[in-house]
């Protein structure tokens, strides 16, 4: 298991977009180094919409001057002005109120197309989806006040790396289970490991050797792959998403990267429209049939071509693979040699282990009674390692769609919440101030919409 202090994991976890790339930054002893900086390159340069992972609305408000607009939508506001609490929930922003940029025009804002797609269609489709009546989606417009300290790079926390802290985590609270608890999920993680060897494998062979394998045995081998390693799931959607968003030259795509945007209703269409995903999301079961890839992309986007798209997930998904599941350093030995006992496994796949333990937990033995503290641990870290770099506003730094935070922990932020109207033309106006205060304390998962359909929130603590 990696042995680095809480601050270089979280370090780690980011992704600086800010720096520059140059062969002298590059870490020579990484064995991915050179193939990092190669996808960097071919991503900004080589796709479509590439320049957009560099110059777009998103960089441009959080670097600015003024204040920052941000959208959030939420389905239980009478609740929320009751307690006068706004809390933060986990997920891709850790421990974040999660938004999405606004342009100040005129006497309102236009929405970035993400938030755009979360009021108007994601969230009137949960609402349907579980048959709550009485619930509306409702825009909430946050004014921030920048703060004169604020960071003014961009670091972005990419989910995806965090596989080394949630193993840390786990190693510090494991004592919560029972003898027999620990031994057992063990055992789990490790034997989820031991089965998927032929997929890891032949990752690690495209990665570290060039192997030649054909893209649609690749993709067959993921699909069977991903119930056993469910963060496979999360992997292979970000990789398409990403593939969707850069390659596209659709009206609407182009018409998006004219205003500085990444085009988010491709990936969002793909998950609640043509994937049936609204009301139970759930990326640790993505996996799109294998046999029906080339029609989904076709309903998605008919710009796109599947051929290519599967050459580049093929690649794309191996290198997450080695870069995102494999101990930093680490080329894997002969997997015949590997011994399959946990922590001989955690020092060449410690943050597999830690992705498959986080996943676990969420329904092992009495573990789901603890996860909340899982995650409040995990957001503690974040808030720490974000207030020690001046980090108010926290962003998705898988890339740059436009998923950004409100740091709920952040000394002395100023700021005012307005509920918000939509016009006629899309445009949101602040329509009545009101008295909430962000804490920085974790909403349970099971209170969460997207994970557990339920809509309470939990009262204030006395102290």
């Amino acid at each position: 298991m990696d042995i680095r202090d809480g601050y270089h994991l979280w370090a780690d976890a980011h992704a600086f977009f800010d720096s520059p790339l140059i062969s002298s930054t590059l870490d020579h002893t990484d064995p991915l180094g050179q193939q990092s900086a190669a996808w960097d390159t071919r991503l900004a340069e080589d796709t479509p919409n590439g320049a957009l992972l560099r110059s777009n609305a998103l960089f441009d408000a959080l670097t600015g001057t003024g204040p920052l607009y941000l959208l959030h939508v939420t389905h239980a506001l009478e609740e929320i002005s009751q307690h006068g609490f706004l809390y933060p929930s986990g997920g891709c922003l850790v421990g974040s109120i999660y938004c999405a940029p606004l342009i100040a025009n005129g006497s309102g804002f236009r929405m970035h197309n993400l938030a755009e797609y979360v009021l108007t269609k994601e969230a009137p489709a949960f609402v349907a989806k579980v048959g709550t009546t009485g619930r509306t989606p409702t825009p909430l417009i946050f004014e921030i006040t920048r703060p004169r300290r604020a960071y003014r790079g961009l670091a972005g926390v990419d989910y995806l790396r965090l596989g080394s802290i949630h193993l840390s985590i786990y190693t510090h609270l494991e004592y919560l289970l029972s003898t027999t608890e620990r031994y057992e999920l063990r055992e789990t993680v490790v034997s989820r490991v031991k089965n998927s060897t032929t997929f890891l494998a032949l990752a690690a062979a495209i990665v570290y050797e060039g192997a030649d394998v054909a893209p649609a045995v690749f993709m067959e081998l993921l699909d069977e792959t991903i119930p056993r390693l469910p963060i496979l799931g999360y992997l292979y959607f970000e990789a398409l998403a990403e593939y969707l968003m850069l390659h596209s030259t659709s009206e609407h795509t182009q018409s998006l990267a004219a205003r500085g945007e990444l085009n988010n209703w491709l990936y969002k269409d793909m998950l609640f429209a043509t994937l049936g995903m609204a009301g139970k999301f759930d990326l640790a079961k993505f996996r799109p049939p294998p046999g029906g890839f080339e029609e989904l992309l076709k309903q998605v986007d008919a710009t796109v071509n599947a051929a290519d798209a599967r050459a580049y997930l093929r690649d794309r998904i191996s290198y997450l693979v080695a870069a995102r599941l494999f101990a930093p350093g680490q080329v894997p030995d002969a997997w015949h040699h590997t011994r399959w006992e946990f922590d001989s496994l955690a020092a060449h796949l410690g943050p597999l282990l830690g992705h498959l333990i986080h996943r676990e937990l969420r329904t092992f033995g009495r573990y789901p009674d603890f996860y909340f503290y899982f995650d409040q641990h995990k957001a503690l870290q974040a808030w720490n390692y974000w207030n020690h770099m001046d980090i108010f506003a926290p962003f998705n730094g898988t890339m740059p769609k436009g998923e950004v935070g409100i740091n709920p922990a952040y000394p002395d932020l100023e700021y005012s919440i307005w509920r918000a109207e939509q016009d006629d033309v899309g445009h949101v106006h602040p329509v009545e101030q009101l008295n909430l205060t962000i804490a920085p304390r974790l909403v349970d998962i099971k209170y969460t919409l997207m994970r557990n359909n339920k809509w309470s929130v939990p009262e204030p603590s006395a102290s």
